[in-house]
């Protein structure tokens, strides 16, 4: 049975989706599934397709009472009835927006394995600091965020550390003994139910 040092689950959406079509899948991962908060990750640039996909995620996730937050976009945040944003670039933007938003709003930061960039994220206001990407891949020329960073971050810094990219079953279990969250979406968006895809990844979490 998980405790209260378990690490939650922070889902991700796709980077590409029909709001539509992606409402019924997502709801069914959070009837199944507990999830502590939702980031909407589209890649999409046109602010009536970001409006459309926010206004349909909302309604679903906020029934459940699961915070709603953003990629990049916090001007959509007050008007879409959104909880926050993740930010993408470190440490370089979280004062401006922490205080364009306000004290209420979740603001977090993904720094990559960056230490000084999420301490001075968290010294600027974040409420999260996201490391990564943590498992092998292709993608990007970024460096490893490996346990050593997650437990250095858990010993010495009380705000909440989310680790994502490229998870695991294999580096859930180890991570999670460091980590607050994990953020989890493309590793389970492809398979034919990604609901159990996610029961499947996160087995360890209820061990």
């Amino acid at each position: 049975m998980a405790d209260a040092d378990t690490p939650q689950i922070y889902l991700v959406t796709p980077q590409a989706f029909d709001p539509e079509d992606f409402g019924d899948t997502l709801a069914r991962v959070l009837d199944a599934v507990p999830v502590a908060c939702l980031r909407l990750a589209m890649t999409q640039e046109d602010e009536m397709v970001l409006a459309r996909a926010a206004d349909g995620l909302r309604e679903i996730a906020h029934a459940r009472d699961v915070p709603l937050v953003i990629t990049q976009h916090a001007g959509l945040v007050e008007r879409h009835g959104l909880d926050g944003v993740h930010l993408t670039d470190g440490s370089r933007s979280v004062r401006k927006v922490r205080k364009a938003l306000g004290a209420d709003a979740i603001l977090g930061a993904y720094c990559a394995a960056s230490r000084h960039d999420g301490m001075s994220a968290g010294e600027a206001g974040a409420d999260y600091i996201a490391f990564g990407p943590v498992g092998e891949t292709s993608l990007g020329t970024e460096d490893r965020a490996g346990a050593e960073l997650f437990g250095w971050w858990s010993e010495m810094i009380e705000l909440p550390v989310v680790a994502e990219g490229a998870l695991t079953a294999d580096l859930v279990t180890a991570l999670a003994p460091v980590t607050d969250f994990f953020a989890i979406g493309a590793e389970i968006w492809k398979a034919d139910d990604p609901a159990a895809a996610l029961m499947a990844l996160t087995a360890a979490l209820r061990a």
